[in-house]
């Protein structure tokens, strides 16, 4: 990593605190921003496996809270507020770490390390493997491959699908991109997990087409659908019927350099 192109940038840890008289907290997500302030991004807990540890760790944990936490953190990043400020705008069930500098090369690479470090489940004992294949596992591995190709900065990250749904839909599609007049999203979904998350995303699919009829839709998934597990079939079929597309990592690369040509 060349001296060079390092810059500062300024990071601290959101500390879910249900009880304050207790001290109890757990992480529960990461804001970055550059030392200029002109670029500041959170990155919060959203998988199950990870609102499940929160409760295993805190039991009368607001699971509705911490749901709705990324869509209004998002609103006061939005706005002009300091970032010193933040301690004093949200609920008092989140608390933050002092602010820390880091020197890195590329922004969206630090935020996901520093979410991996501070805030991700970390694997049980003996267990190493125990959190691939998360839908955050596999947006990791899309993250380093887009930036590969260059395309990271030209995609939309976390769209929110409000607007094409119902007022108040806390889902976000990982990617969006545009191009000759269409509208791309690009979604991962775990197939060995829940396959809710399959459903949610052809309902999604389905809803935003009655409004954008030129668009496309890829799920990115940790490997091919197998032709002899049922739930790989039923997931495969659904996205058949909506017309999203299958990409499975072992093909991401291509499937970059071919988005890349399209949205230069």
């Amino acid at each position: 990593m060349a001296e060079d192109n390092l810059r500062t940038l300024t990071y601290r840890i959101l500390r879910y605190t249900p009880n304050i008289i207790r001290d109890e907290w757990v992480n529960v997500g990461v804001i970055l921003e550059d030392n200029a302030g002109e670029l500041r991004q959170a990155r919060l807990i959203e998988e199950p496996a990870e609102l499940a540890r929160v409760r295993r760790l805190h039991p009368a944990a607001e699971e509705a809270f911490l749901r709705a936490l990324p869509l209004e953190l998002e609103t006061i990043l939005a706005a002009p507020v300091a970032f010193a400020k933040l301690d004093d705008t949200l609920s008092n069930a989140i608390q933050f770490s002092s602010r820390k500098a880091v020197l890195a090369e590329d922004f969206d690479a630090e935020l996901d390390r520093l979410y991996r470090d501070h805030v991700a489940p970390p694997p049980a004992p003996g267990r190493a493997g125990i959190l691939e294949n998360t839908r955050a596992w596999i947006r990791t591995k899309l993250n380093d491959v887009f930036r590969r190709h260059r395309i990271l900065g030209k995609v939309q990250r976390g769209v929110r699908v409000e607007e094409f749904t119902q007022p108040g839909d806390p889902l976000r599609i990982d990617y969006g991109y545009r191009f000759n007049g269409t509208r791309g999203f690009v979604q991962t979904v775990p197939l060995g997990r829940d396959p809710a998350q399959a459903k949610i995303l052809a309902y999604t699919a389905e809803r935003i087409r009655a409004r954008l009829p030129l668009t496309e839709f890829t799920a990115v998934t940790e490997i091919e659908p197998a032709s002899g597990n049922p739930r790989h079939q039923f997931v495969a079929r659904l996205f058949e019927e909506q017309r999203i597309a299958i990409v499975p990592l072992n093909r991401v690369e291509k499937f970059a350099d071919s988005l890349r040509m399209r949205i230069n």
